[in-house]
């Protein structure tokens, strides 16, 4: 069915979410029609309010493990809870909102025609054994351990959209998302970034899990969400998976020293036992990015982090005396 007007009609599922809302917004400023579907498990609709009255918006309440109907040019499947606090609370529906999200999604692109986009992750090379990461790589992921329902359901997801587009013809894209933080993260969502700098704001001690050697490379969240548009925006054949992340490469004993001098905290660095499967090393090889997207990230973690604490401290005054839990 042709669209009325000039203007693209895109479906974000996962819309309420903390790259979700951002996505809706990006879409709006370049002319797009958006549709945000979120069933709000951990996504909230204080991230899309200021887009409500715009009428180029649409919110609906929905679970993508259920089939949706709409008309629609574009798909950026972005629903499925990312922090572990998030996607442990309930393992067996994180597995489905990843499958049977991912089959009902490429289902209404089949059915309409639409380019769909497929937020997977980093978390598919499990705890890497190849450094940096790239995506030739398979990965090393437990499959039955306490991150698995993520990590393979994603891994799962990957593989139904690869064999819809090998037997059924759906153009797809495939973006391997790497650790991004920036304004509108959930304060309680378990991330190293939130966790350190709700940590930091209250002066109360800065948990670090391990011995603080373990590594993570940290993408604004706007550099990230113009990895994106551009992937979405490239030649058919551009399928990925491409990698989408900062290859700049920190320990967390650093991430938490630079969220200490940043906000002018009085905290203390704590050490705790380190969680299961917990990844030692993560960075991105961003080379096809590069290459096909013309894409790298531009935000230094500095100027981000600085971003993102300005944004947690007016939380904290608003909700007056926010608690970690």
């Amino acid at each position: 069915m042709a669209s009325v007007s000039n203007r693209k009609r895109v479906l974000v599922t996962g819309g309420a979410g903390f790259l979700g809302s951002h996505l809706c917004e990006r879409l709006i400023n370049r002319g797009a029609d958006v549709i945000c579907v979120d069933n709000l498990y951990s996504g909230t609709k204080d991230n899309i309010t200021h887009l409500s009255s715009n009428p180029h918006f649409e919110f609906i309440r929905h679970d993508v493990t259920f089939p949706f109907y709409v008309e629609v040019d574009e798909i950026f499947n972005l629903a499925c809870p990312a922090s572990p606090i998030h996607y442990q609370r309930d393992p067996v529906q994180t597995t489905k909102t990843s499958v049977h999200g991912a089959i009902n999604m490429l289902g209404l692109a089949k059915r309409t025609g639409a380019r769909i986009f497929q937020a997977s992750t980093s978390e598919v090379y499990g705890d890497p054994e190849v450094h940096p990461q790239e995506e030739s790589y398979w990965g090393h992921v437990n499959p039955i351990g306490i991150r698995a329902c993520y990590d393979e359901g994603k891994r799962c997801a990957e593989t139904l959209f690869f064999d819809y587009n090998r037997q059924h013809g759906v153009d797809i894209k495939v973006a391997r998302i790497f650790n991004t933080f920036g304004p509108r993260m959930h304060p309680n969502d378990g991330r190293v970034v939130s966790n350190f700098i709700i940590q930091a704001l209250q002066n109360q001690p800065i948990t670090i899990y391990g011995d603080g050697a373990q590594t993570r490379s940290f993408c604004f969240v706007d550099d990230l969400i113009e990895g994106f548009i551009r992937f979405m925006d490239s030649d058919s054949g551009v399928t990925g998976p491409i990698n989408l992340g900062n290859p700049q490469e920190m320990t967390m004993i650093a991430l938490a020293e630079e969220i200490i001098e940043i906000s002018g905290s009085k905290s203390k660095i704590e050490f705790m036992p380190l969680p299961s499967d917990d990844p030692r090393q993560r960075r991105p090889d961003i080379s096809k990015a590069e290459e096909l997207l013309a894409w790298t990230p531009k935000v230094s973690t500095r100027e981000g982090l600085a971003q993102t604490v300005r944004y947690f401290s007016s939380l904290l005054e608003k909700a007056n005396g926010l608690v970690v839990r």
